[in-house]
């Protein structure tokens, strides 16, 4: 029997395709989801940290988000890996990394089991479980999900979004790209960016257009077709690209530092209840300067850093927001299953300093502050790489140590919010239940109605 003659809701739990009267012949009928299904949209933010978003008590402005969790459930004690690919492998499969053959980033991905890159087909993706439900399966933006080596026009293209089950894919393979100049891939195939940073280009716009464009050309034809979008920005791994004016928003804001930014945003964060009133702040860093030991081009530099990638956040937010602006208007919003994660903590990876290029850290090649001074007005434009020092990781993290590659809770606990008006009742509710991303997949199945799959195109699922 063949998972399409099944449909969730169906009066009949068996065979649905066909008649029940005997005499007739047995017509095959297209396959359709329950009336009632939700849309699913599930949000992952890259390298943004659990004290980085306002509704976690922080001073950027992340008014779309902000507003999901008022509207639905903030929980404090979700738990991810602390690297990219395993955590993406996870909120895909509902399977463990090291399951899902993903231990680390598939940049490194090596021959040895566990770290191969190659997620097996017996760990089936949500986009292949609900596209056999009558969903339509789209993924926007960073997929980072094969080895590099299958990244290129020679495939092999059955591990690429198009083979594990969505229809349409726009967005780029790997861990990173440029904001103004990305590595696009439109399906199956490479492409040029539709403009330049010149005509107004930036990834996150282009992004948030095409998933607009990907859900209305399915909706028009088919109104009551319920969509699952996997929608992963580029924000706020490096580089962190914004353009000026966004940037400038921040001017002057984070001039008092790190060690100030940390005790803020802790208060705030007792006040929304997210850390019990008795907690204490963990210890400052070893690795991590005092601000005010640091010299005064070193926190102009830190400072302007810190801007951008405000900039780049709050940029990130708007454009998700004109994602949800799209889905209220069209009446699907709260009909719109929503889960909003971070992949991990907040990174380190521009070094102690900071960086123009952020390859310099992986190369151990570190620009002085007074190089980086010089490229200070070039910060978040197209010719650099940018980074802010760790100082702003660690910060970013409130109230948690370390970050980004460590299995300290700054490196796995991330924020994530879930709006869904027509399913759940509460608003703007706190959740402080250990909960973990291998557990998004079966909780989406379970609030759609669908069971997991014992096969799908005749591999044998693990559980």
């Amino acid at each position: 029997m063949g998972l399409n003659e099944y449909a969730p809701g169906s009066a009949f739990p068996g065979v649905i395709g066909r008649t029940t009267d005997e005499s007739t012949p047995a017509w095959p009928r297209p396959l359709r989801a329950a009336p009632w299904a939700p849309n699913v949209l599930i949000v992952v933010l890259d390298d943004t940290g659990y004290g980085q978003l306002g509704c976690y008590g922080s001073p950027i402005a992340t008014p779309n988000i902000d507003a999901l969790a008022a509207g639905g459930l903030l929980y404090t004690n979700m738990h991810t890996t602390a690297l990219c690919s395993p955590s993406r492998s996870c909120i895909v499969t509902g399977r463990n990394h090291h399951a899902n053959a993903t231990a680390c980033v598939n940049e490194l991905a090596t021959g040895y089991p566990g770290y191969n890159g190659n997620i097996p087909f017996e760990n089936g993706f949500l986009s292949e479980m609900l596209l056999a439900q009558g969903y339509s399966t789209y993924m926007i933006g960073k997929f980072h999900l094969l080895p590099s080596e299958y990244e290129s026009a020679a495939g092999p293209y059955d591990r690429w979004p198009l083979g594990r089950g969505f229809e349409r894919f726009y967005g780029f393979l790997g861990g990173d790209t440029s904001q103004w100049y990305p590595d696009l891939v439109y399906d199956n195939h490479q492409v040029a960016a539709p403009a330049t940073p010149e005509d107004g280009y930036h990834l996150n716009a282009d992004l948030a257009d095409r998933a607009i464009q990907f859900i209305a050309d399915a909706k028009q034809v088919a109104p009551h077709k319920p969509f699952y979008l996997h929608y992963c920005t580029g924000a706020t791994h490096a580089p962190h690209h914004v353009p000026k004016e966004w940037a400038d928003r921040y001017r002057g804001q984070f001039d008092e530092g790190w060690d100030a930014y940390r005790e803020k945003v802790f208060a705030r964060q007792k006040q929304l209840g997210l850390v019990p009133a008795h907690a204490e702040l963990s210890r400052h860093d070893p690795d991590v300067p005092r601000w005010e030991s640091l010299a005064p081009g070193a926190r102009k530099v830190a400072a302007r850093m810190m801007e951008v990638f405000a900039g780049f956040l709050s940029h990130t937010d708007h454009h998700v927001g004109r994602l949800l602006d799209y889905l209220r208007e069209t009446d699907q919003l709260d009909n719109t299953l929503i889960m909003l994660v971070s992949d991990n903590g907040a990174s380190a990876e521009g070094g102690a300093t900071g960086t123009t290029n952020e390859l310099q850290f992986f190369n151990n090649a570190q620009e002085s502050v007074e190089e980086t001074e010089a490229a200070i007005a070039a910060l978040g434009g197209p010719t650099t790489f940018n980074h802010y020092p760790w100082g702003w990781t660690f910060a970013g993290n409130t109230p948690f140590r370390r970050w980004k590659r460590e299995t300290y809770r700054g490196g796995t606990s991330d924020p994530f919010v879930v709006h869904w008006p027509h399913g759940i009742k509460a608003r703007g509710e706190l959740r402080h239940q250990y909960a973990h991303i291998i557990d998004l997949v079966p909780t989406v199945l379970e609030a759609v109605g669908v069971e997991p799959p014992l096969t799908i195109r005749g591999v044998t699922q693990a559980p």
